[in-house]
């Protein structure tokens, strides 16, 4: 929803600037495409980056973890019975519990429960930088669909207007989604990415002129 969010407002904001600024049907689409390609690249780019550097974390984490259960597992097991402890079991319940646990796989039961790692969310590089790129992709697509579409006159406003619509639906749909309030979802984004709009908007009005 997020790289939506951000494919949809930085492509609509370069298709009004760019726009506004006079130019052609052409040069407006070139950039738009341009938006799209390099925005997707960049989020790919940076996800994937990111979230190796925490695939890479986790790899450490768990050789450490290794290393410590083969050199004193006495102590990992205190270690994961006073876990146990602060989480509320009493102190037979929770030595009983961490020694079932060492025993069967001491390592997976270190890394969920004192690292807070889990296969299910193991990192990802490549699965996040393909979702990254495309949802920026499909949130991009949008407003250079509407550009390509809209004739020359009203192209600017139409393309503010499906935007802003689109944005709000994110909003109401992101916010329902987390349980949060769907109006105040759509205001954020919509708010948001009305300023971004205007700002782009008047920088290629003022450099069109100067042109």
């Amino acid at each position: 929803m997020l790289g939506a969010d951000d494919g949809l407002v930085s492509t609509a904001a370069l298709l009004v600037g760019v726009a506004a600024s006079g130019a052609s049907r052409n040069a407006i689409l070139t950039a738009g495409v341009a938006a799209l390609s390099a925005g997707a690249m960049a989020m790919a780019i940076g996800e994937y980056v990111s979230v190796s550097a925490q695939a890479d974390t986790e790899t450490a984490d768990r050789r450490r973890e290794e290393t410590e259960l083969a050199a004193d597992p006495q102590s990992e097991l205190l270690e994961l019975t006073a876990i146990y402890e602060r989480r509320g079991l009493p102190p037979e319940l929770a030595s009983e519990v961490a020694t079932i646990l060492q025993e069967k796989d001491p390592l997976a039961a270190h890394l969920r429960d004192e690292l807070g790692q889990t296969e299910a969310g193991a990192a990802r590089p490549l699965q996040a930088a393909v979702a990254s790129a495309a949802s920026f992709a499909a949130g991009a697509i949008i407003p250079l669909l509407t550009a390509a579409l809209t004739p020359a006159g009203p192209r600017t406003a139409v393309i503010a207007a499906v935007t802003l619509v689109a944005l709000c639906v994110l909003g109401v749909v992101g916010a329902g989604l987390g349980g949060a309030p769907r109006t105040r979802g759509a205001l954020r984004v919509g708010v948001g990415g009305a300023l971004a709009l205007a700002v782009t908007y008047g920088i290629g009005a003022l450099f069109g002129s100067a042109a």
